[in-house]
């Protein structure tokens, strides 16, 4: 079941988006060689209790930490632990948060010091899915029209798209329905409506598209090795096109990254 969001609601959901897009702007100026995941994590938490919210993810099907931190092959689900980040590392930082009773999701992809011009390339073309995804959750289109979209750009640029693992419905509940793919066919799936809300989180691969899992039962890497990432927003339908809740500002503002891109998204006069 689909769960419609009144205007009240959105705004709520927007509170718990932007403390997790906080947190990862003050994550931002910490990744760093020579840091560790667990002390990121421990950061993580103590900002996002500070803020009056929970985070979202601790305990969340018995997950142990604040933050899912996947660096390098790691695609998602990374448990954050004592090894130290390295010079040409990159890491996923997917972090979520509850206040008012709604759920946060949101995620980025650092690089950790400089990395090759290859891999930066895969975080660009990734982070730019996004929004081409985005482009398409509008009324009367459907969850088709957005994988499609996310499948047939990332796969031009030459990476590979996840199967197993989507987007989702994002709400009272942090995974709620429409499960919401990185690929697919137009004109498929549910039809989006005014009032929905949903994760779109594209997962990249520098090769194959095929996964595996660590046996800590939650780690998900690259079937090849190969780099991966991975980058999220929330996004509402409001007057029947797509609204970011989220946002990326804050990190881009530490790292020195200026960018419109989600210009056409932000919050208007309604």
């Amino acid at each position: 079941m689909i769960h419609i969001k009144t205007r009240e609601e959105i705004e709520l959901m927007r509170e718990s988006a932007l403390i997790v897009s906080k947190t990862l702007g003050m994550l931002a100026a910490e990744v760093k060689p020579g840091v560790t995941t667990l002390y990121l994590d421990k950061l993580a938490e103590e900002f996002i209790r500070a803020e009056g919210a929970e985070p979202g993810f601790l305990g969340l099907y018995d997950f142990p930490n604040t933050l899912c931190m996947s660096p390098n092959a790691q695609v998602v689900h990374g448990i954050p632990n004592n090894e130290p980040l390295k010079e040409g590392d990159i890491i996923s930082i997917d972090c979520g948060a509850l206040k008012n009773g709604f759920y946060g999701d949101h995620a980025y992809t650092f690089a950790v010091g400089k990395i090759t011009d290859d891999v930066q390339r895969l975080l660009d073309i990734t982070r730019a899915s996004l929004y081409v995804g985005i482009e398409q959750f509008r009324v009367n289109n459907r969850v088709g029209d957005v994988g499609y979209a996310i499948q047939k750009f990332t796969e031009d640029a030459g990476y590979g798209v996840v199967r197993e693992l989507v987007g989702h419905g994002l709400g009272r509940i942090m995974h709620e329905e429409p499960e919401m793919p990185n690929y697919g066919r137009r004109g498929r799936g549910k039809k989006f409506v005014e009032g929905m809300v949903v994760a779109i989180e594209p997962m990249t691969n520098m090769g194959t598209k095929n996964i595996k899992q660590l046996k800590d039962g939650w780690t998900i890497l690259t079937a090849d090795g190969k780099p991966s990432a991975h980058f999220e927003h929330d996004v509402a339908i409001i007057n029947g096109a797509p609204e970011i809740l989220s946002t990326f500002d804050y990190v881009h503002e530490v790292l020195g990254i200026k960018t419109d891109e989600e210009a056409p998204y932000k919050k208007t006069a309604h």
